[in-house]
């Protein structure tokens, strides 16, 4: 028998907020981010939550802008800004579920959209050590403005999370899948035991029409 895998989507199920969202307040306490930069984080967070926001097209216009950028110095800036934000945000019941598969003997991870260096910090504070992500293209310890593809969104997440069972001797029939989106509908119709947490109207309505259980971590 394989091993079964429990799949944790990071922002408003591990967080109770978007990642995106908090790392723009952090920009905006440290003064390096414009008033105009911050309202358009909170638009494309509207469209998100609508199921409007085409995030691969978005995702690779911010890798653009990051092209040049250091990859080291990246790192350390997200490292601080979970230690001096993002850390609060952590859901305990997120926690207590996380530890409940461990107990079982389940391989714990996280899939989200955004990228290691924003995810990399909260799952070594959650001791994840393998964890799914949007990679971004580095040469030369640079970043080239380049995703690398697929994005780990919509149809994305499960090639990667496919990617991880066959890894580690799995099978997302077998697997559970927590996220709070509507976005990641195609991973929940193929694991075996989908969760709508903290569900956005779209999910909770698709939710029940499948009968899939529905939790709030926050």
């Amino acid at each position: 028998m394989g091993n079964i895998v429990a799949y944790f989507d990071m922002d408003r199920t591990i967080l109770s907020d978007s990642s995106g969202i908090l790392y723009m307040r952090y920009l905006w306490r440290q003064g390096d981010v414009s008033r105009l930069a911050m309202l358009r984080a909170y638009w494309y967070a509207v469209l998100y939550k609508l199921g409007y926001f085409n995030y691969p097209a978005v995702a690779a216009k911010l890798a653009a802008t990051a092209a040049d950028n250091s990859e080291e110095e990246t790192r350390a800036f997200c490292q601080r800004w979970f230690e001096e934000m993002a850390v609060n945000y952590i859901a305990e019941k997120a926690v207590q579920r996380m530890e409940k598969h461990r107990a079982q003997g389940h391989l714990v991870t996280i899939i989200s959209a955004s990228t290691p260096y924003v995810v990399g910090p909260v799952a070594r504070h959650l001791g994840v050590g393998d964890y799914l992500c949007t990679q971004l293209e580095v040469v030369d310890g640079r970043f080239t403005g380049r995703i690398i593809e697929p994005a780990c969104y919509g149809p994305g997440k499960v090639y990667w999370a496919q990617e991880f069972a066959r890894r580690h001797n799995a099978e997302l029939a077998q697997a559970y899948a927590y996220t709070d989106s509507h976005s990641d509908r195609a991973l929940l119709e193929r694991v075996g035991h989908p969760v709508a947490v903290n569900p956005d109207p779209r999910l909770k309505a698709l939710a029940a029409s499948h009968g899939w259980p529905v939790d709030y971590f926050y």
